[in-house]
């Protein structure tokens, strides 16, 4: 089911896992290429698990309409609270100097128990805070509907295999 609004879209499906399971694969960034439904990230820089707001992990990325195809990420966690809640603003270092700057978007993964062995879970990309002079040269979404339930299935899969 997937649910669009001006400034967010989601998507949620039940996982046959425990919700703890399931927040476990979302906390550890070693499982974000394989989870990501748009074949976009290929690998973390940052590999410790997701402990605490404000902690930084960063991801080595590859989109083809991007200006030199390969870039990173800095994803700043803004939400954390297992095993119900994860979610994190999405930026860069655009001077390579460590100063990050983010665009006004982010991911979140809210879940819910349904039974002891299965989880509910919606994973959010909101993009409302998002400012203007980011607007003018990002398309928002980035990417189809399906990249969402794509990501969903593929953190169904690695939950249901631990």
């Amino acid at each position: 089911m997937h649910a669009v609004d001006q400034e967010n879209v989601s998507t949620t499906r039940t996982i046959t896992a425990p919700v703890e399971t399931v927040f476990a694969v979302l906390a550890d960034p070693t499982t974000h290429p394989a989870i990501d439904g748009t074949g976009w990230v290929r690998q973390p820089v940052d590999r410790a698990r997701l402990t605490e707001v404000g902690q930084i992990f960063r991801m080595d990325m590859y989109h083809r309409g991007a200006e030199r195809g390969d870039y990173q990420v800095a994803n700043e966690v803004h939400v954390l609270d297992p095993p119900r809640a994860i979610g994190w603003y999405t930026g860069h270092d655009p001077e390579g100097d460590g100063h990050l700057e983010f665009g006004g978007w982010f991911w979140r993964y809210d879940l819910a128990p349904s039974g002891p062995s299965e989880a509910e879970v919606t994973l959010t990309y909101d993009w409302s805070a998002a400012p203007q002079s980011v607007r003018e040269y990002l398309r928002f979404p980035p990417f189809g509907p399906e990249h969402l339930a794509n990501s969903l299935h593929h953190l169904a899969e690695l939950a249901a295999a631990r």
